[in-house]
């Protein structure tokens, strides 16, 4: 029985520590807010104060619509790094592909991103829309 709670006490305080480098690690990256997600689409609010970073990784196919604007880095794999200038009310599409994304001005850029998931009618070539409609689409 003696065994059993210090290997269990153990596991938690080993636990206690993953959550508190996820946290720690939490804080460099934007801050994400899922509005929708279904088997069609992803809907999320996006902010990314100065200095946030989303890492090099696999991002869907999606477009993001700027609430606020900024400076945001955007490094391709492969690729030489390049900064856009973001201003409210744009929109931009963004094909699927290995990218970062870095706030590198100093006011919190704010995003609406849809992305777009493998499944999806549209990107096989439809045209016209769905005629079954969820509760949140046109």
């Amino acid at each position: 029985m003696n065994i059993k709670s210090l290997i269990l006490g153990f596991i938690v305080t080993l636990s206690g520590s993953v959550f508190a480098q996820e946290s720690m690690d939490a804080s460099a990256k934007p801050m994400m807010k899922t509005i929708l997600d279904n088997e069609k689409i992803m809907v999320m609010q996006v902010e990314y104060a100065p200095g946030q970073v989303a890492p090099m990784d696999f991002y869907p196919e999606h477009v993001a619509y700027v609430l606020k604007g900024g400076k945001i880095e955007m490094t391709q794999k492969g690729k030489e790094a390049k900064v856009m200038d973001l201003n409210e009310g744009e929109a931009m599409y963004m094909p699927a592909g290995n990218d970062m994304f870095k706030n590198v001005g100093t006011s919190t850029v704010k995003l609406i991103v849809t992305e777009m998931k493998s499944g999806h009618k549209m990107m096989k070539g439809e045209t016209s829309m769905d005629k079954q409609k969820d509760s949140k689409s046109w």
